[in-house]
């Protein structure tokens, strides 16, 4: 999923690949747990605390988060906003990959692939596949 310490942002201020591996897991983990935390973030994405902490900072700078007294770890709504966004791709694709046949670990390592790059023509098309699947499996 996310890189260590390289740069958040490009030149023109887009938010790069592992910027949003960091938010997507603070969603994760505030959905699982009730809260994020900088340890829990470095176990989740396999990164080291001291890579988190760079992180953090420039997603605090960025406007993408808040810590609270306590060093616990809220997204901002443009924050929020991103991760909603990744995560969506991430569950979407890895049910499409399983769907067809995919084993689930590998599903879920090229969801996490795929889930950055993809367009929002493509990403669209494939949703609405996976809809019309789920809806003919129910029948």
């Amino acid at each position: 999923m996310a890189g260590g310490t390289r740069a958040m942002w490009n030149s023109t201020m887009r938010i790069h690949k592992s910027a949003e591996d960091y938010l997507e897991m603070i969603l994760r983990l505030t959905e699982e747990k009730g809260y994020a935390r900088s340890v829990d973030i470095a176990m989740g994405l396999g990164v080291s605390k001291p890579s988190v902490s760079v992180a953090m900072k420039q997603l605090r700078e960025g406007g993408y988060i808040v810590m609270d007294k306590d060093n616990y770890i809220s997204l901002t709504d443009t924050g929020m906003e991103i991760a909603h966004r990744i995560y969506e791709r991430h569950k979407v694709l890895t049910r499409m990959l399983t769907m067809i046949g995919v084993d689930e670990k590998t599903a879920e390592d090229d969801a996490c692939k795929v889930e950055h790059d993809i367009s929002v023509q493509t990403f669209t098309a494939l949703k609405d596949q996976l809809e019309k699947m789920e809806a003919k499996r129910q029948q």
